[in-house]
């Protein structure tokens, strides 16, 4: 088994390295209107640094906006029928013209993409709680000038049309060994995620660091195991550092990712180094923690009815019994900033016969 890997070092709003209705699943996080340190990318339009030196926040926000339309317009056109877009957006607060205020980010978004035709799925809230001593906004302990402290953002899901078909019986046999664990489902199908930290940067390059929006590892290929099959293509149009592709070569998948900033590039070259030993932790972490609830089930004196046909181990439900996690073993560069990894399969995949 192969997955392919491809970058492109271009705007998003014009993919034109991308077909129609190519892409299975977005997973992706823009530069964050409102936010200061996304200010210089957004003020290349010159309507929209007018905007903030006039101090006009609610002109500089939709303006911005406008700019992001355009690469949501390209989901629309490069998504199948039924493909999922997960967008990851944090609201912004400012003050601007002495004014505090709040920008809501994700709701702009949410209502471009239903004027798009996009069905909203139920979203995620992504709780990035802090303890900072200065946490906290406005007038201290008097009211009523204190403001609430986000802690939160929201990935927000969407589906392309109707749901996704799975015809042949190739595609129906993929789509159970697609599958994640039952303990996973309760989990990750949560409507807040609580377990996920922020990510911090590697690169000494402060402005470089500034510039990325990273989310963690573990949130992409959350949402890549959740919303695609083996096989599936997996589309970033904000890749930064590069972190949506190095999840959906863990998770099987191929991914395109597209990246304004070419500094960017000998980072995830960088990345690409570390990716297989990163991809066989995160899946031995999977077993591990599967093995172990399995313990604490059967301790319990709690049934589990069914055995997974590839690995032997008990699983809960009978969709579980085809589940096969693809193991990558190397990662090469077939041609400037694309990427091939391969994978061993267990033979039990192959053969129907558990190891």
């Amino acid at each position: 088994m192969i997955s392919d890997h491809r970058i492109c070092f271009a705007d998003a709003k014009k993919m034109t390295d991308v077909a129609p209705q190519s892409v299975h699943l977005v997973v992706t996080s823009p530069p964050y209107p409102m936010i200061e340190m996304w200010d210089e990318m957004f003020c290349r339009q010159a309507s929209i640094k007018k905007a903030l030196s006039s101090q006009k926040g609610v002109s500089a926000f939709e303006l911005m906006h406008r700019q992001l339309d355009r690469v949501w317009d390209e989901l629309h056109r490069v998504l199948v029928p039924g493909g999922i877009a997960c967008i990851n957006i944090g609201d912004a607060t400012r003050t601007l013209d002495g004014e505090f205020a709040i920008y809501p980010n994700h709701s702009r978004i949410l209502s471009h993409m239903l004027v798009l035709g996009f069905t909203n799925l139920p979203n995620i809230l992504w709780r990035k709680q802090t303890n900072a001593p200065n946490k906290f906004m406005g007038s201290g302990m008097m009211p009523p000038g204190a403001y609430v402290t986000l802690e939160h953002e929201y990935i927000l899901v969407f589906r392309k049309g109707g749901k996704r078909l799975f015809n042949t019986q190739e595609e129906k046999t993929n789509r159970r060994q697609s599958a994640f664990f039952w303990e996973e489902r309760n989990q990750w199908f949560s409507d807040i995620w609580m377990d996920l930290k922020g990510t911090r940067q590697k690169t000494g390059d402060k402005q470089l660091r500034q510039r990325s929006g990273a989310y963690p590892f573990e949130l992409a290929y959350r949402l890549i195991s959740m919303f695609s099959v083996m096989g599936d293509t997996v589309l970033d149009p904000f890749l930064g550092t590069g972190t949506t592709l190095f999840a959906a070569a863990t998770a099987g998948r191929n991914s395109v990712g597209y990246e304004l900033d070419k500094a960017f590039q000998s980072m995830i070259c960088e990345g690409c180094g570390e990716a297989v030993d990163q991809s066989r932790r995160r899946i031995g972490d999977r077993f591990d923690g599967h093995l172990q609830f399995v313990r604490d089930r059967q301790a319990a004196g709690k049934p589990i009815k069914y055995t997974n046909q590839v690995y032997g181990f008990p699983v809960i439900t009978r969709q579980e019994t085809e589940l096969m996690i693809p193991l990558p073993t190397a990662i090469h560069e077939t041609a400037q900033n694309q990427f091939r990894v391969t994978y061993d399969i267990p033979e039990a995949a192959v053969t129907g016969e558990p190891v």
